[in-house]
C-alpha cells in the first residue's frame, strides 16, 4: 500500500461536473493498493497518518498532528500509483490490486480513519475525477505500508 500524502489549504474531488467531496484546512491522501495488502497494513498506515506530526507548533516546529490542527482528509484511490516504467513508454499496472480487491481494502482504510476520528471525504472508486487543490508548504509525503 503506497499513500501519497499532502497538506492542503482545501481540496475538493469532482466527478462529472459535480464536487463529490471537499474538505478544508487537512490532507489530501492518494491511495495505491496492492493485491498483497492486508487489513493489518491498511490499519496501521491509517493510524500513521492520524499520529503524523507534521503541522506546525507555536515556535513553527512540524510538531502537531491533524488530530491537534481539527483538520479532515479527502481520501482519493489511485491505482496509478503502482505504474511500472521500466520497460518502454506504456507504464504497466499490474502491481495494482484488481477492484474486486481494492476497493474493498480501500473503503476499509477510509472507515479506520474515521473510528480514529476524522472527518473523511472520498472520491468515487474507478471514476475519472478532477482533483483540486491548495498544497500547504508544499508538504507531501510518500507513505508505504
Amino acid at each position: 500500500m503506497k499513500v501519497v500524502l499532502q497538506k492542503a489549504k482545501q481540496a475538493s474531488v469532482t466527478v462529472d461536473g459535480q464536487i463529490v467531496g471537499q474538505i478544508n484546512r487537512g490532507y489530501v491522501l492518494l491511495v495505491g493498493i496492492t493485491a498483497s495488502d492486508t487489513k493489518e497494513q491498511v490499519e496501521a498506515l491509517a493510524n500513521k497518518i492520524v499520529k503524523l506530526r507534521i503541522w506546525e507548533d507555536e515556535e513553527e516546529k512540524m510538531n502537531r498532528s491533524i488530530v491537534d490542527e481539527q483538520g479532515a482528509i479527502l481520501s482519493i484511490s489511485q491505482f496509478t500509483l503502482y505504474a511500472n516504467t521500466k520497460k518502454g513508454n506504456r507504464p504497466s499496472f499490474t502491481e495494482a490490486a484488481r477492484p474486486e480487491i481494492a476497493e474493498p481494502l480501500w473503503q476499509e482504510f477510509n472507515d479506520t480513519l474515521r473510528r480514529l476520528g476524522m472527518h473523511v471525504e472520498t472520491g468515487i472508486f474507478g471514476a475519472m475525477m478532477d482533483v483540486q487543490l491548495t498544497n500547504i508548504g508544499p508538504t507531501t509525503i510518500l507513505l508505504e505500508a
